[in-house]
This record gives structure tokens, sequence and C-alpha cells, in this order.
């Protein structure tokens, strides 16, 4: 028998009810996408028709009456997720004594789910055709005769007929540590706990509470941090609980050995060179999940598992297991995006992510899209469609992580393309080139990085300032920053780049040019739970050591597109020359903000607004105007990335912008 010790007197409950059971069972209703509760065009009912009557099963019907509780239809939902009978609906018995035991058998589940609740003095019978069965009370034979009755004729129709009465609140909150040599290990534990006297005694607020003081206790480098007793006292005549939790803070330790365990065909070293943590440094809890996201970043990975030993060592540090396991090395894949003012554009994709057995990847990518008309022509008709409408990109890239086992990666990457840039109304460009670099990246940690290669480009450009055959050979240098904790739905952190390329005439180029280019963004989330997320971004860009028609356009800097300056077309934002047409312009500055909330789990609102524009001069000045843009976007967000519907329109527009743009992508516009 398990008690609960009450004001005055002690109340015995069997051990079904013992409150440990509570904590274990989800506190809200379930939130996954059930289609069988939606009635679209009748396509979803069947699952909750019951079996059809016949001579050898008791088919059942299951209602819920709750009368006039509060927050009813969720109390319902978490009954129905605990309730036997539910879910055995489509399973009929074969009698009316089996299915009055599973009647029976439901009472414990379904108080369980409603102390999860918080309400400690709930009534519960299940009623047919005016018989009822209440807890602790035996299916007679009137109930079975009841239930009998209905054999071979239709479902047997079962009310769960429940009062809920009111929710318990927290009364008195005590935090204690069991017998610990030194200082707490906490110093405000309610405030760490977040519980408050009043605060309804639900299921979820005392295992959050629980957590929320284990989680403090091993982010200050406690790993074997745990709460060793819940001590609940309910008073069901006052309608309160007390609560007590006595804490075990363990010693303070430090990362012990780490061991790398199963790999698949991923050699050890390789996962070893993405894993930051040396033996000796503190525990945190935190290091642990951005080691975890780290190793993740290899293609080749496809699930990661960090185990830590239940004991210290010898040396007071806790050992760490690594494992991890390989994706399927072969990858083909197809994307599409779409935006009203840059047209559409499809993408097909191969990838190998282990090539030669190192986790080296290789993959190929091939690219069409609708090159827009810049000299004043329409495409009126499919007759009137060229070959030069349609613009192609065919990329590689490869890249060798840790070479010999170290902090660097081999990266080689190749484009050629064939594209047409612009407006009809201001022009544009159209460039032919193609372009390899190399280069090798130093990882200094799991946010940090430089790197430093080797670049050639050839190419063509022609514009209203006239034509351009080139060759380019740089030593591009970056430097990467990247604290944020997603790549494609970022809610915290920071991410930087810069990077300076030198194109020199004495390595082979036939124009030098030094170019530079930076970008910033921030990411701040109001709530814990990050529905609420401020973002911002900026971008700068210049380049200098030749005059404006003696540089590639495509070096040139042009502002507008679905990643720039939304609203307006894809870089049609810069100085304009001879003609009044577009020519690029030697730096660029673009800003972005935006607020991005979580209406429900999947589905959020993106208000935002972008600024930019190119300069003539090789650093921004007031002589060219920032283009502005607003709007409001939808995501819907899945598991590998949101879903991204922008809506931007011009706050400033230029004759000829159209006023209003639609972009659909996957990923945050940054």
């Amino acid at each position: 028998m398990r008690f609960w010790r009450r004001a005055g007197h002690a109340v015995a409950l069997s051990g079904g009810y013992a409150f440990a059971t509570l904590l274990s069972l989800q506190a809200e209703p379930a939130r996954a996408f059930d289609l069988s509760s939606l009635d679209v065009f009748g396509l979803f009912t069947k699952k909750d028709e019951p079996p059809a009557p016949s001579a050898s099963a008791l088919p059942y019907k299951l209602d819920f009456d709750l009368g006039d509780a509060e927050n009813a239809k969720a109390l319902t939902r978490t009954l129905q997720d605990a309730s036997l009978l539910y879910r055995l609906r489509q399973d009929a018995p074969p009698d009316g004594e089996t299915l009055a035991r599973r009647m029976t058998a439901d009472f414990k589940p379904l108080v369980d789910a409603l102390w999860s609740q918080g309400y400690f003095n709930a009534e519960v019978a299940l009623v047919v055709n005016g018989t009822s069965l209440t807890l602790g009370v035996e299916p007679n034979a009137t109930l079975i005769r009841t239930l009998e009755a209905h054999r071979n004729r239709d479902a047997v129709p079962i009310t769960v007929k429940v009062s809920p009465g009111k929710v318990f609140g927290l009364r008195k909150i005590d935090v204690v540590e069991r017998d610990e040599a030194g200082p707490p290990a906490i110093a405000d534990p309610l405030k760490v706990s977040k519980l408050k006297a009043g605060d309804p005694a639900t299921a979820a607020a005392l295992r959050g509470a629980q957590a929320a003081l284990v989680d403090y206790m091993r982010a200050q480098s406690r790993p074997l941090a745990k709460v060793v007793e819940l001590r609940p006292v309910v008073d069901h005549a006052a309608g309160i609980m007390d609560v007590t939790y006595v804490l075990a803070p363990g010693p303070l330790a430090g990362f012990g050995d780490i061991t790398i365990g199963q790999t698949d065909e991923i050699p050890p070293e390789v996962v070893r060179s993405f894993i930051y943590l040396e033996p000796g440094d503190p525990y945190s809890p935190k290091a642990l999940a951005d080691t975890r996201r780290s190793i993740a970043t290899i293609p080749a990975v496809g699930s990661v598992r960090i185990r830590e030993n239940d004991k210290l060592d010898g040396a007071g540090n806790l050992p760490i297991f690594v494992e991890v396991t390989e994706r399927p090395k072969r990858l083909l894949g197809f994307s599409a995006r779409y935006s009203t003012i840059d047209g559409p554009q499809v993408k097909t994709y191969w990838e190998h992510r282990n090539l030669f057995g190192g986790a080296e990847r290789l993959r190929l990518e091939a690219s069409l899209f609708l090159a827009p008309r810049i000299d004043g022509t329409k495409i009126q008709s499919f007759g009137d469609f060229k070959e030069s409408d349609l613009g192609a990109r065919f990329a590689f890239s490869f890249m060798k992580p840790a070479l010999n086992g170290s902090r660097y990666d081999w990266l080689i990457d190749g484009v050629a393309t064939r594209e047409r840039v612009g407006l009809n109304r201001y022009g544009g460009y159209t460039a032919r080139y193609a372009n390899v670099t190399t280069a090798i990246r130093h990882r200094f940690s799991d946010t940090f990085s430089v790197q430093a290669g080797l670049e050639v480009e050839r190419g063509q450009t022609s514009d209203v300032l006239g034509q351009v055959d080139y060759t380019l050979v740089g030593v591009p240098l970056s430097v990467k920053y990247d604290s944020t904790d997603s790549l494609l739905d970022p809610t915290r952190g920071f991410r930087a780049i810069a990077s300076f390329t030198p194109y020199p005439t004495f390595l082979g180029s036939t124009v030098g040019i030094y170019q530079t280019k930076a970008a910033f963004s921030a990411y701040y989330a109001l709530d814990e739970d990050a529905r609420y997320v401020l973002a911002g971004r900026i971008g700068f860009g210049s380049v200098a050591g030749a005059s404006l028609d003696e540089i590639p356009s495509t070096r040139r800097f042009y502002a507008g597109g679905g990643g720039s300056v939304r609203g307006y077309a894809y870089r049609s934002l810069s100085p304009l020359g001879p003609m009044n047409q577009l020519v690029g312009g030697r730096s660029l500055l673009e800003l972005s903000a935006e607020a991005r909330i979580k209406i429900t789990d999947t589905i959020g609102i993106v208000p935002f607004f972008d600024a930019g524009t190119a300069f003539e001069s090789s650093f921004p000045d007031g002589k060219q105007q920032l283009q502005m843009a607003a709007g409001l976007g939808l995501r819907y967000y899945t598991g590998i990335g949101p879903i991204r519907v922008d809506v931007a329109a011009p706050i400033n527009p230029r004759k000829g912008d159209k006023p209003v743009a639609l972009y659909v992508s996957i990923g945050q516009a940054f």
C-alpha cells in the first residue's frame, strides 16, 4: 500500500494511484496531428465508427460527458489518451463479462489522468443505459445483462461521466538537500523550480520543477545530481497540496575519457576531430549538446548518441561514450522555388557521403531557371520563347573532413553558369563563367573556423558599360563564427562571416581587384520555448582596385531578391548608368529585421522589413537611396525546416517595380 499524508489523517490508496505513476503521465493533451479527429469530406470518420454488431462480439461506442467543466475539450482529449476503452474501441470484446472487466480496468488510467491535471477530488462513473459502474465497485449481473442486451443489435453506448471538481493548488513548497558537505548547490531553489504558492498542482508543473532543479545542478558541473525523493501531501478537504523535493546534488566533476564506440564505416578519428571536449574540462550539458550538434555536421553521420557513465572515474571525472550511425551513402534529390518576380527555378542534385571511406562528401548539382528579358522585349506566347531565356548552373563540391584526424578540412568547389540578371525596364547583365576554388579550413571549435585557398575564374560579362572578358586568380581568406542553435531555423545566437579576396595581376588576373564581404545576423528568443523570436541581419560588400567598367558584372554588387531586399527583383538594386540601365556598384549595404511568431507548433507568421542597395563608390555613402520593403510571411514548421511563404511590397518603389512579390522556399530568409 502507498499512503498520501493529509492534514489530520492519512488516506490509504492502492499502488496504482501512487504519485510516481501520476508523474509518469503526459500532463497535457497530446499535440499530435490526429486525422481521426477531422471530418474532411468524410474521409477520416471510419476510425471512430465501432465495428458492426455481431452474434460473436460486443462492439461499443464511447462518449465523454464532463458537464460544464472548464477546459472540457482539452480534458476530454487527456482522458481519451489515457483510456483503455478508447484505445481498444476497434477491438470488440466477445461478451458482456469481458467488456465489464475492461470498463473496470479503465478507472485507474482515468483517475491518474485527472490527478495529473490537478483534479484530486474528481468523480468518475461509467454509465450504460442508466446502469452505472463506479470506482471500487465490481461489475454485477445487472450491468452484464445490460451489456449483453445489445448483442447482435447495436454498439453498446458507454458514457464516461466525469465531475472534475476544482483544480488543487500548491500551498507549501520545500526544496531540501540531502546531507552534503559544502555550500548548497542551489542558492534559491524556489526560483529555479519556478513553483509558487497558488500554482495548479499538476503533474506537468511538478515534473517540470523536478527537471529544472536537476538541470540547474547539472549545469553547475554536477553530472550525478538527482531528485531522490518527492513528498506530496494532499489535503482533499482544503483542495491544496504541499510538496517537498529532496535533492542529491552529487560532487562537482569534469569530463573524463571520451570513448568513440560504434561509427559504422566512418573512421573514428574523423568523429573525434569534431569533438572539442577534452578530459578535465568542466562538465556541462550544453557542451554535450554542442558536441552532438558538431558531430552531426559531418555529412556522413545520420545520428549521434552520447552516453554518460553512471559513476565518476578515479580522478573524479565523468567518462563519456560517443556512438554514431551512418546515413545512406548516396542521395538523389530535387528541389524547386518560385518568386512572382524572379520566376521559377528547379534543381536536381546527387550526393555521396562517404566516397573513399573517410567520410568524404561529393555533391553534384544542376539548376535551370528563367532568365529575365532585359532588352525591352517580352515573352507573349510560347513561340516567343528562346533558348537564351533559360539560365543554367552546374556545380560540384567535395569535402575531405579531418585530414589525418586533424581539425583541418579540404574543400573543392566548382561552378559553371550562364545567366541573365536584371529587369526589362532597367536592363541588367548577361554572364558566362566557370569558377574553381580549393581551400583548407581549420576548425578551432564548433562555432569558429578560418579558411584560406586559391580561386580561379574565367568568364565573360556584358551590360550597358560594355563587354568584359576576364580571368581572376585570387587567394580567398575567410572567417566564420556561428553560435546559433539551428541552420535552417535559428532562434538564439549570432552568425557572422567575413571574407577578403585579393585578385592581383601578378597571379594572372586580367584586372586587379580586392573584394571584401561581411554578413552578421543575430537571433533573440523572447520566451523559453522560442515561440517569439526577433531576428536581424546586416550585410556589407566592397570591391576596390579598378574602375566600374573594368570590373566584371558578376563581381559588382547588386541588392534585391528573396535573400536580400524582398519585394524587388533579384539583383535589381544598384546605381544606374547610361540609358538609365543597371550597372552595379562597388559597395553594398543590406538590412533586415523580422519578428518570428509561432501561432501553433507548426504554423507561424513573420512580419519583416528589408532595406538595401548597391553604391557607386567602394564604400556605402549617401548618394544612393536605400530601397525599402515590408511584408508578412507564413511559416509551416516541419522536421526538416520551415517552409517559407513571404509576401513583400516595396515602400519606395521605382517606376516599373511590381507592387507586391511572393516568395516560396525552405528555411528562414536568413
